[in-house]
């Protein structure tokens, strides 16, 4: 960090939800760094109080499920109480849910994701507008989209549909919240190898393949959780006084990738098997040219 930074939001004070790990606590690291004093929220307490622990400056470790609205006041009122104000919001935490195709989702699966990554980020949002009011003040909030909210994909169908309602929250907020001197933004990581996945560790498209997907990026590697902190940190800055609403990538280069064009890598996999891999093998070829027996 360059000097110009390093104290940009001392005498501030920043939640961060899902800080126990990844992306999280790395955002918990680079706010503490630069000067705010961090509530640290995760349903893990041992991660929450290792995390605090760990920071550079004042911290507390508060455990709580941040689809509970008991537990979002709980978070808040623990914050309030030991730094008198609270002006920044990273609202972060998610689970990524179950990789079963369409037909085979559990509804209790699709529900418990949107419940935390939808329900839970709404509160939270809602809980940080209730207290800028309190104090009568504007401040920042950053919530954590992902690129799967951006485009589509046949896997992960709770997850993605999750990140596209939270864009839809992040934009909601913003216009709600400008005049009143609130920012909403979001960072929308690309392929960042972090806990989230690791209980993914041996199915496709979880963690075991992520670095050889994010070789296909123009950028040919995944991103890091300090990557994805340092833009979470700009939007929560003044640096960043005049975005409003934005849902920001940082990916790589994943989302600009025309997929049809040589660069891209159109016609450098195999169709069939891919669609093996989603479908079995039951199903027919749906790659030959209509007409074809």
């Amino acid at each position: 960090m360059n000097s110009r930074a390093d104290r940009r939001f001392a005498g501030k004070t920043a939640v961060v939800t899902g800080a126990g790990s990844g992306l999280g606590r790395a955002s918990a690291h680079r706010l503490s760094a630069e000067g705010a004093a961090v509530v640290v929220v995760d349903v893990d307490a041992e991660a929450a109080d290792a995390t605090a622990a760990a920071l550079h400056g004042p911290a507390i470790a508060v455990c709580g499920d941040v689809s509970d609205e008991a537990a979002v006041d709980a978070y808040m009122t623990a914050g309030i109480e030991e730094f008198g104000s609270i002006e920044l919001y990273h609202l972060n935490a998610g689970i990524f849910g179950s990789f079963a195709p369409l037909v085979d989702l559990p509804l209790g699966d699709f529900e418990r994701v949107m419940a935390v990554n939808v329900t839970g980020q709404f509160l939270g949002l809602r809980a940080a507008f209730r207290q800028f009011r309190a104090q009568r003040s504007g401040g920042a909030v950053v919530m954590t989209g992902s690129i799967a909210g951006l485009t589509g994909s046949a896997d992960l169908l709770a997850y993605q549909t999750s990140k596209h309602a939270v864009h839809g929250l992040v934009r909601g907020a913003a216009a709600y919240g400008a005049p009143l001197g609130i920012r909403v933004n979001a960072v929308a990581p690309g392929i960042v190898p972090t806990d989230l996945f690791a209980v993914a560790a041996t199915t496709t498209g979880g963690k075991n393949d992520m670095e050889q997907r994010a070789s296909t990026t123009p950028l040919r590697r995944a991103g890091t959780p300090a990557e994805i902190a340092a833009v979470a940190a700009f939007l929560l800055s003044e640096d960043a006084g005049y975005i409003i609403g934005q849902v920001l990538s940082a990916d790589g280069g994943a989302t600009i990738v025309n997929t049809v064009r040589p660069a891209g890598g159109a016609g450098l996999w195999d169709p069939a098997a891919a669609d093996s891999a989603i479908y079995g093998d039951d199903w027919p070829d749906r790659t030959k040219r209509r007409g074809e027996s």
